[in-house]
């Protein structure tokens, strides 16, 4: 989905212009990859923009940055106080939000703790990332042949710029072959996630999602799944799952802040159907929960 341009980015302490906002050739993560990010959104609401779960989204920005050695030359605070300054600038209602921390120039090779550690918050605006008949209907899911990174061998818990090259392969794999999105599975051949987003079956009206341990990130997003699940009564665990748990499911579906809640159609041929109670249930209280309609849930969102 094309990027729409935005009035300004902050870069390192200050608000520029888009169109200023540029790095130089030999900036370390470009080379090599080391870097950490967050997908974020704001959304409308009858009290002004308000982003949804900042505070939780910029505390694992720090956690990813600390797995990955990389020391942040701003406090939690002052990335909270800037993505909002950021969305205020923007003049949107509802926006996505990209903060990414990288190397900078001025040092080259593997060893990148002499490198400077830049900052930068963008936003723009972006609608439903798998589409709104995926959001309506479902999506086509594919497994995909390459596998998610075993622990020991790149960090899935944290978000690192390089290491999505392991999720854009399966997307591409998945696109090429006509499915919306790719679900990856961990080394020992469990469930782990999809290219971006968490996945979760219902059996029996019972929700199940793979642990970290099957290489999943640890959601924000899949967090509120389940607190709005385990309020409307469902039972909600963590479980490793097994692609036949994906075929004879009930009803399956997504969640990531890029996509919020996206039923699953099918996994590799093998007919889910239209959304089922479950899923529907979750996205009706999670789309009003997010624009401030849910007031047990109010504290989710942070105004700017």
């Amino acid at each position: 989905m094309p990027i729409t341009k935005t009035e300004k980015i902050w870069m390192d302490g200050r608000l520029v212009d888009w169109d200023d906002a540029k790095i130089h050739v030999l900036t370390h993560s470009l080379h090599y990859g080391c870097g950490v990010f967050e997908g974020i959104r704001a959304y409308e609401t009858d009290s002004g923009p308000a982003v949804f779960r900042l505070t939780p989204h910029i505390k694992r920005l720090f956690r990813s940055a600390k797995i990955y050695m990389l020391d942040i030359p701003f406090t939690e605070d002052e990335l909270i106080e800037a993505t909002k300054e950021t969305v205020r600038a923007s003049g949107l209602d509802s926006c996505y939000i990209r903060p990414l921390v990288y190397l900078g120039y001025g040092e080259m090779g593997l060893n990148p703790l002499p490198c400077p550690v830049n900052v930068s918050i963008a936003v723009w605006p972006w609608g439903a990332y798998l589409g709104d008949e995926g959001v309506k209907h479902g999506v086509r899911m594919k497994i995909s042949s390459w596998q998610r990174h075993g622990v020991n061998a790149m960090p899935p818990a944290a978000k690192g710029t390089g290491m999505y090259i392991n999720s854009s392969m399966a997307k591409v794999e998945a696109v090429k072959a006509g499915y919306d999105e790719a679900i990856l599975l961990s080394p020992q051949g469990y469930v782990s996630e999809c290219t971006g987003e968490n996945i979760f079956v219902v059996k029996d009206e019972q929700i199940f999602t793979p642990p970290v341990s099957a290489g999943a990130l640890e959601g924000i997003t899949q967090d509120a799944v389940r607190t709005i699940a385990r309020d409307l009564g469902y039972s909600y665990a963590e479980a490793n799952l097994v692609r036949s748990d994906l075929y004879t499911a009930d009803e399956a579906f997504l969640s990531g802040t890029a996509a919020e809640v996206v039923p699953v159609r099918s996994v590799d041929d093998r007919e889910i159907g239209e959304p089922g109670p479950v899923t529907r249930r979750i996205q009706e209280v999670f789309h009003d929960a997010v624009r401030g309609k849910v007031d047990q849930y109010k504290d989710w969102n942070e105004h700017v």
